[in-house]
């Protein structure tokens, strides 16, 4: 999932991970600018998600590369991460059940 945030002064971009057996998601790229552009493009590029949410993406730009979420930020993320599963008709990892009815 890309999270983006455009402004007056510089676009920004955060990258998170998530991965089963992780107790939560990961920054695994972030940038301002071209940085962003690079990470925006290649996640759409990859079919992966890119969300708008500037209040969520200066949060996790506070939050250091390969570092996990902190748990302030966990309910918006599942949310977000919950809402992205819905779209694409999937349950997360670990669910009895391989697509939502």
């Amino acid at each position: 999932m890309r999270m983006i945030n455009k402004d007056k002064d510089s676009k920004k971009a955060v990258a998170l991970s998530y991965k089963e057996g992780l107790y939560a998601p990961q920054v695994v790229a972030k940038g301002r600018g071209v940085v962003a552009e690079a990470i925006i493009d290649q996640a759409r590029d990859a079919a992966v998600f890119v969300h708008e949410s500037p209040e969520l993406v200066n949060l996790l730009m506070q939050v250091d590369l390969d570092q996990h979420i902190p748990p302030e930020l966990y309910r918006a993320v599942a949310e977000l991460l919950a809402w992205i599963y819905w779209l694409e008709n999937r349950v997360p990892p670990g669910w009895q059940n391989e697509r939502v009815p």
